[in-house]
């Protein structure tokens, strides 16, 4: 006689996470396979793009549009310059230490819901808070402050987010990840522009619909997109000395993390000397006197180039199994386009920059995050590593503001096209010593 045994409930896997995935997280280097996520990998393709359209449409709408025009308005037009330069260069060195330390965090953190979610869900939620304390800030200390904590929380949910490749995408899947990632993170930014061309007169309602926005996608990638419990992996000593070091890229220990870096810092530095003034580019140099209603339509200029370049270069990459010509390829674009504005002082040449400029740029997008991936020293700092990587990205937003407003006070704005071309042209070159990517 048998009986009937009660059925018992599925484990979550979150709960109780395979011995592989364990190995992984305590072993493994940026150039190996991961465990399959939970969800699996197609469903994880699908999601990174409004994750990253989520943080990037702050990125694009508030520093480039809507924070220029809240300064101008509210401190006059006589100091604008210098007082958005003074402004987004402290909230951008803020932004450049936020990442590895948040990174550090994430990878240490211990949870059900794995290393990433608590942060990325924390880092929304109150960034949106900062977004709506900047809308009401009225004076140049306030503003100072809230932006500074805008880009502190945000890059506390974009930190841990951009560690989900290495974490969870294999390799022979990356150069897609990339591209699906760098389709969300440029249209995002692209789409912030006209999104926020369109709060101009309302610059309080856009900062808080964006804050509303970005924490609603995030919430729904983390819901969607499980990740394995952290809970059995054993938590090292922190050391203060060891984790201040990580913010040098020793050339001689790690020459192939040094040279992507750079090679990132360079094309970085180059293209937000120029693209961060471009609202004041629009009024002061080509003379248009309502930014607002060019802005949508270079946007979407440049959202075609970007969409074409990424969706050609990376799933590309990944069949012929090589990053290093592709990132090369997009420097040298990148950097020949700022020739067009420079030689040829019109919109018009403006227009044709922003389409040509985007092919290079969305190919960057598209095949450099797959390239950085594999340089990843260990999977118990993904996290942080990729926090010091992006130093690479927000030093320029450090640098730029200062470097390329002290240009225009003293050269003008026409001064800041050389300088972008040849530092994208030596941030191609310095791809080519990397010896683990093809």
């Amino acid at each position: 006689m048998t009986t009937a045994s009660t059925p018992q409930p599925a484990a979550d896997p979150r709960l109780d996470e395979p011995e592989e995935a364990l190995a992984f997280f305590e072993e493994a280097a940026g150039n190996e396979d991961p465990p399959t996520p939970i969800k699996g990998v197609r469903r994880l393709l699908g999601w990174i793009i409004p994750a990253n359209f989520g943080i990037f449409l702050i990125w694009g709408a508030i520093p480039g549009i809507l924070l220029p025009a809240q300064i101008a308005a509210q401190f006059g037009e006589a100091d604008k310059v210098a007082n958005l330069t003074i402004v987004a260069t402290i909230g951008a060195f803020c932004s450049m230490l936020a990442q590895p330390i948040a990174g550090q965090i994430s990878d240490r953190t211990r949870s059900r819901f794995g290393r990433r979610a608590p942060w990325i869900f924390l880092g929304s939620l109150a960034g949106g808070l900062a977004l709506i304390g900047l809308a009401f800030a009225d004076s140049l200390v306030g503003v100072i402050i809230a932006w500074s904590l805008v880009q502190i929380t945000y890059n506390i949910a974009q930190g841990p987010l951009s560690a989900v490749m290495p974490d969870r995408v294999p390799l022979n899947r990356r150069g897609t990840f990339a591209a699906l990632s760098g389709i969300g993170l440029m249209v995002g930014a692209i789409g912030g522009q006209i999104v926020g061309s369109m709060f101009l007169g309302s610059i309080t309602a856009g900062y808080v619909t964006f804050a509303v926005f970005s924490l609603v996608i995030l919430t729904l990638f983390i819901v969607f997109n499980p990740d394995y419990s952290s809970k059995e992996i054993e938590r090292e000593p922190f050391k203060l000395g060891d984790f201040l070091r990580t913010f040098w890229v020793n050339p001689i220990k790690h020459p192939d993390f040094f040279w992507a870096f750079t090679g990132r810092l360079l094309l970085y530095t180059g293209y937000f000397a120029v693209t961060g003034f471009q609202f004041f580019l629009l009024t002061d140099y080509f003379g248009v006197e309502k930014p607002g209603e060019v802005i949508p339509m270079l946007g979407l200029i440049s959202l075609a180039g970007i969409l074409i370049a990424t969706a050609v270069s990376g799933p590309l990459s990944d069949k012929l199994g090589r990053r290093k010509i592709f990132v090369f390829a997009s420097s040298v674009v990148t950097g020949v386009a700022f020739l067009l504005p420079w030689v040829w002082p019109d919109i018009t040449a403006w227009m044709i920059m922003t389409f040509i400029s985007g092919l290079g740029f969305g190919m960057f997008q598209a095949v450099d995050t797959a390239l950085m991936s594999e340089v990843l020293p260990s999977a118990k700092s993904f996290a942080k590593d990729l926090g010091v990587v992006n130093i690479a990205a927000t030093l320029p937003q450090t640098l730029a503001p200062g470097v390329a407003g002290a240009i225009v006070i003293s050269m003008g704005y026409a001064a800041l096209f050389p300088v972008a071309i040849v530092l994208s042209i030596i941030g191609a070159f310095a791809v080519w010593p990397i010896k683990a990517v093809k």
